[in-house]
Protein backbone atom coordinates (compact mmCIF):
# COMPACT_ATOMS: atom_id res chain seq x y z
CA UNK A 1 0.00 0.00 0.00
CA UNK A 2 2.85 2.54 1.04
CA UNK A 3 4.58 1.35 -2.24
CA UNK A 4 1.30 2.40 -4.15
CA UNK A 5 1.02 5.89 -2.64
CA UNK A 6 4.45 6.78 -3.12
CA UNK A 7 5.02 5.72 -7.11
CA UNK A 8 1.76 7.50 -7.36
CA UNK A 9 3.34 10.95 -5.44
CA UNK A 10 6.58 10.10 -7.76
CA UNK A 11 4.56 9.80 -10.88
CA UNK A 12 2.52 13.24 -10.09
CA UNK A 13 6.05 15.14 -9.22
CA UNK A 14 7.31 13.78 -12.86
CA UNK A 15 4.00 14.89 -14.36
CA UNK A 16 4.23 18.35 -13.10
CA UNK A 17 7.98 19.10 -13.87
CA UNK A 18 7.61 17.66 -17.54
CA UNK A 19 4.16 18.93 -18.47
CA UNK A 20 2.00 15.53 -18.14
CA UNK A 21 1.78 13.92 -21.24
CA UNK A 22 -1.40 13.67 -23.47
CA UNK A 23 -3.11 10.32 -24.11
CA UNK A 24 -3.25 9.35 -27.28
CA UNK A 25 -6.52 7.19 -29.20
CA UNK A 26 -5.83 4.20 -30.70
CA UNK A 27 -9.08 1.86 -31.90
CA UNK A 28 -8.74 -1.64 -32.97
CA UNK A 29 -11.40 -3.79 -34.38
CA UNK A 30 -13.05 -6.90 -32.51
CA UNK A 31 -14.35 -6.82 -28.99
CA UNK A 32 -11.26 -7.49 -26.99
CA UNK A 33 -8.41 -5.45 -26.27
CA UNK A 34 -5.02 -6.50 -26.88
CA UNK A 35 -3.17 -8.24 -24.15
CA UNK A 36 0.18 -5.59 -24.20
CA UNK A 37 -1.51 -1.77 -23.82
CA UNK A 38 1.02 0.72 -25.41
CA UNK A 39 2.01 3.95 -22.56
CA UNK A 40 -0.12 7.06 -22.58
CA UNK A 41 -2.68 5.54 -25.13
CA UNK A 42 -6.41 5.07 -24.75
CA UNK A 43 -7.22 1.96 -26.47
CA UNK A 44 -10.72 0.93 -27.36
CA UNK A 45 -12.24 -2.03 -28.91
CA UNK A 46 -14.85 -1.45 -31.05
CA UNK A 47 -17.14 -3.74 -34.10
CA UNK A 48 -18.06 -1.39 -36.62
CA UNK A 49 -19.44 1.74 -34.88
CA UNK A 50 -20.38 -0.31 -32.06
CA UNK A 51 -17.97 0.73 -28.90
CA UNK A 52 -16.92 -2.50 -26.58
CA UNK A 53 -14.45 -1.22 -24.21
CA UNK A 54 -11.43 1.03 -23.53
CA UNK A 55 -8.38 -0.04 -21.66
CA UNK A 56 -5.13 1.64 -20.72
CA UNK A 57 -2.32 1.03 -18.52
CA UNK A 58 -2.49 2.49 -15.34
CA UNK A 59 -1.01 6.28 -15.35
CA UNK A 60 0.64 6.10 -11.33
CA UNK A 61 3.42 4.07 -12.77
CA UNK A 62 2.51 0.37 -11.69
CA UNK A 63 1.38 -0.87 -15.21
CA UNK A 64 -1.45 -2.76 -14.52
CA UNK A 65 -4.04 -2.91 -17.33
CA UNK A 66 -7.13 -0.90 -16.75
CA UNK A 67 -10.48 -2.38 -18.73
CA UNK A 68 -13.55 0.21 -19.01
CA UNK A 69 -16.49 -1.12 -20.14
CA UNK A 70 -18.45 1.49 -22.53
CA UNK A 71 -21.28 -0.34 -23.82
CA UNK A 72 -24.57 1.20 -22.81
CA UNK A 73 -26.72 -2.22 -21.33
CA UNK A 74 -23.48 -2.88 -18.49
CA UNK A 75 -22.59 -1.93 -15.37
CA UNK A 76 -20.33 -0.14 -14.65
CA UNK A 77 -19.72 1.79 -17.82
CA UNK A 78 -18.14 4.54 -19.14
CA UNK A 79 -18.96 6.86 -21.44
CA UNK A 80 -16.62 8.37 -23.89
CA UNK A 81 -16.12 11.65 -26.08
CA UNK A 82 -13.36 12.92 -28.16
CA UNK A 83 -12.79 16.19 -28.37
CA UNK A 84 -12.02 18.59 -31.46
CA UNK A 85 -8.18 18.02 -31.14
CA UNK A 86 -8.33 13.97 -31.36
CA UNK A 87 -7.94 13.20 -27.43
CA UNK A 88 -10.23 11.05 -25.08
CA UNK A 89 -12.00 12.50 -22.16
CA UNK A 90 -13.77 9.27 -19.96
CA UNK A 91 -16.85 10.00 -17.39
CA UNK A 92 -17.29 8.91 -14.87
CA UNK A 93 -13.80 8.80 -12.82
CA UNK A 94 -11.75 5.44 -12.63
CA UNK A 95 -11.45 4.17 -9.42
CA UNK A 96 -8.67 0.84 -8.69
CA UNK A 97 -10.76 -0.17 -5.87
CA UNK A 98 -7.84 -2.76 -5.69
CA UNK A 99 -3.88 -3.08 -6.10
CA UNK A 100 -2.90 0.65 -6.31
CA UNK A 101 -5.95 2.01 -5.75
CA UNK A 102 -5.10 4.98 -8.07
CA UNK A 103 -8.49 7.35 -8.73
CA UNK A 104 -8.43 9.79 -11.54
CA UNK A 105 -10.11 11.76 -14.47
CA UNK A 106 -9.08 11.17 -17.93
CA UNK A 107 -9.87 14.81 -19.45
CA UNK A 108 -8.87 15.54 -22.65
CA UNK A 109 -5.99 13.57 -23.01
CA UNK A 110 -4.72 14.43 -19.16
CA UNK A 111 -4.93 12.56 -15.96
CA UNK A 112 -6.07 14.79 -13.33
CA UNK A 113 -5.51 12.56 -9.92
CA UNK A 114 -8.43 12.38 -7.64
CA UNK A 115 -7.95 13.87 -3.97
Amino acid sequence: MLKAVLQRAWQWLVDRVRRQPSYSLLYVEGDELPEILPRRTLVVAREGAELWSAGMRCPCGCSRKIELMLLADVKPRWDLHVGQSGKPTLSPSVWATNGCRSHFWLRNGKVVWCE
